[in-house]
C-alpha cells in the first residue's frame, strides 16, 4: 500500500503477499497516479525490492560509451534522480519486540532528507508509522484480515474485493479527524 501521510490517503494497493511482482505493480501504479512526479520523501520497511524497483521505476538509465577495447561493452544501467530521496528504517528485535529503529538513507543525502522533513507537516522522524497504523484501522475495518476469526478469507476474489472496497471508503467516505 502506497499512502500520503499528510492528507491520509491511500494513492495506491496491491492486494496480496508481499512479491517482487507486487511490489512492481505498486511502484509503477504509484508512478502512473502521481503522474511521474517525485515525491518529497518516500520511506519504507528494509524489504530490499522496493530499492531496487523504485530505481526502476524513477531512476534514469545511463548508456556508458564504449572504449575501443575489445570485450563486451558495458551494459547500461540506472542511477537515481537528483531529486529522489529514499529512506528506509531498520527495525532491531529482541524477543519479537521492536527495541531500536534505525534510519538508513538510500537515495539522496541526509541533508536533502532532513530538509524534507523539516517541511513535512506530518513527521519529523524517518518512519513507517501511518502505514502500520493504516495497517492496523484495515485490519478492523475489513474482518477478513483479522487473525483468528470466523470471518477469514476462504475466496481471494472476493478478499480482494473487500480490500479495494474498503479502500475506497477510507478514501471517499470516511473522514479523517486529524
Amino acid at each position: 500500500m502506497a499512502l500520503d501521510p499528510e492528507h491520509r490517503l491511500v494513492i495506491s494497493v496491491v492486494p496480496g503477499k508481499r512479491t517482487t511482482e507486487h511490489v512492481r505493480q505498486l511502484v509503477n501504479d504509484f508512478k502512473e497516479r502521481t503522474e511521474g512526479r517525485l515525491m518529497n520523501l518516500i520511506t519504507t520497511d528494509e524489504y530490499p525490492v522496493y530499492e531496487t524497483e523504485i530505481l526502476e521505476a524513477y531512476g534514469e538509465t545511463v548508456v556508458p560509451e564504449r572504449t575501443g577495447k575489445p570485450g563486451r561493452p558495458a551494459q547500461p544501467y540506472k542511477v537515481p534522480p537528483a531529486g529522489l530521496k529514499y529512506a528506509t528504517v531498520h527495525k532491531t528485535r529482541e524477543k519479537g519486540r521492536v527495541i531500536k529503529i534505525d534510519p538508513r538513507v538510500v537515495f539522496g543525502t541526509v541533508v536533502a532528507v532532513m530538509a524534507a522533513l523539516a517541511v513535512s507537516l506530518v513527521s519529523k522522524a524517518i518512519n513507517t508509522a501511518f502505514v502500520e497504523r493504516h495497517n492496523g484501522t484495515d485490519r478492523n475495518r475489513n474482518g477478513r484480515k483479522v487473525r483468528k476469526t470466523y470471518c477469514f478469507s476462504k475466496d481471494w476474489q472476493v478478499h480482494e474485493a473487500v480490500t479495494y472496497f474498503t479502500m475506497y471508503s477510507y478514501n471517499f467516505c470516511w473522514p479523517v479527524r486529524t
